[in-house]
């Protein structure tokens, strides 16, 4: 049983620009209750990483430090044994996730990750999730900024339309952030890999079918069919109509015909024309070499943006849904979504799996799924608003 495991969670990846932000979370948030320790290979950097939470609660001061290094697979195995939920923090996942996962899978260990990398959670789908249906291990991948914005307003609004009709959703992001090193070279990495990510897609599609009875289905529109203020927007090519075509799947709530698209909202057409350009220019530079070394050079895992710099960050993901003669505007905000409030939704997430009362899930799941209301309330107590701005 889990629950005589020594540790109620443990934060593999401290080291890290974003691990280090989210063991300060645990640190201001997990209570006095919860039985966690800090992983890694490097115990120095791991002692200046407590000392880091000490500064926010004394008593962290005696936190554990656990040797773990996805290069010695003995200490994963080990670390995996040892928790109840692990959170990874150590990206880019498709070099450095895997034998994490699949120690979980085996152990019947929850698992919560950031990542955003597609071809990568459809691999750990299609080579762990039977395992971890039989261990009862939870294996919940984008748990920060990549999806839960995105996934659990998805749901959010769903919940606020009528059951059992057709319904299509819209989501809308406007956003203010940075990105950091770890994240840099995780987006080099799939850019640079979309042969890959396509068959990756195709075996996870295949393992997994289709939900009987019912469609699902991610909106391919070149534009919305619904329209939230003034400006423009573009189909955002990101992680998350994947994740919520999965929950949609896997919750009847959804209802008979789903269909979602994800969209980036900006002000100006120059705005537009800009991410537009940008976005080509990063994946034409990419495909190149010589190139691809600089690129990565431009900020290093463990490098991120400044506390005064996050301060000024935001982001927030409107949503229209209808349904059954019914519509809806609802809303996701927060601060600053790659670092501050990654590290409060990663948090929360393993608080959720280690402590609260969910429904029976297991193996590779979202996080509405796994956790859906009570990770929702969580996150509104932290600071996150989950809101509705217009019904009819």
């Amino acid at each position: 049983m889990t629950a005589d495991r020594p540790y109620d969670i443990v934060l593999f990846g401290a080291t890290g620009f974003t691990g280090a932000l989210t063991a300060e979370y645990l640190a201001g948030h997990a209570g006095a209750g919860t039985r966690w320790a800090l992983a890694g290979r490097d115990q120095a950097r791991l002692a200046e990483v407590r000392d880091r939470t000490a500064a926010v609660d004394p008593a962290c001061a005696g936190l554990r430090l656990l040797h773990a290094d996805t290069a010695d697979p003995s200490s994963i195995e080990e670390l995996a044994r040892t928790a109840r939920v692990v959170i990874s923090t150590v990206g880019p996942y498709a070099r450095h996730g895997e034998p994490l996962v699949a120690a979980c899978a085996r152990a019947g260990t929850d698992y919560v990750d950031l990542t955003g990398e597609p071809a990568f959670i459809d691999r750990m789908y299609v080579r762990y999730h039977e395992e971890a249906v039989r261990s009862g291990a939870r294996i919940v991948h984008a748990c920060g900024f990549d999806s839960i914005p995105a996934d659990l307003g998805v749901y959010f609004t769903v919940k606020q339309l009528p059951e059992d009709v057709p319904l299509d959703v819209e989501g809308f992001l406007r956003v203010h952030g940075d990105i950091s090193g770890g994240t840099l070279h995780s987006v080099i990495g799939i850019v640079t890999d979309v042969p890959g990510m396509m068959g990756a897609e195709r075996e996870r599609r295949k393992a997994e079918g289709r939900p009987e009875g019912r469609r699902v289905r991610i909106s391919r529109r070149p534009a919305p069919r619904t329209r939230v203020g003034d400006g423009w927007t573009l189909p955002l090519p990101a992680i998350d109509p994947q994740i919520v075509a999965r929950s949609a799947a896997a919750l009847d709530r959804y209802g008979p015909d789903f269909a979602y698209g994800h969209y980036v909202a900006v002000r100006r057409l120059a705005s537009a024309v800009g991410l537009t350009a940008g976005a080509g220019a990063l994946l034409a530079l990419a495909q190149l070499p010589p190139v691809r070394p600089l690129l990565l050079r431009v900020r290093a895992p463990g490098e991120g943006p400044s506390a005064e710099r996050r301060a000024r960050n935001w982001f927030s993901l409107t949503f229209v849904g209808e349904g059954g003669g019914r519509r809806v505007v609802t809303e996701v905000a927060g601060g600053d979504p790659g670092y501050t409030e990654t590290a409060r939704m990663l948090g929360e997430s393993a608080l959720c799996l280690a402590h609260d009362d969910l429904p029976e899930t297991a193996g590779q799941v979202t996080t509405a799924t796994a956790m859906g209301d009570a990770l929702i309330d969580r996150l509104v107590k932290a600071g996150l608003a989950f809101r509705v701005r217009d019904a009819g």
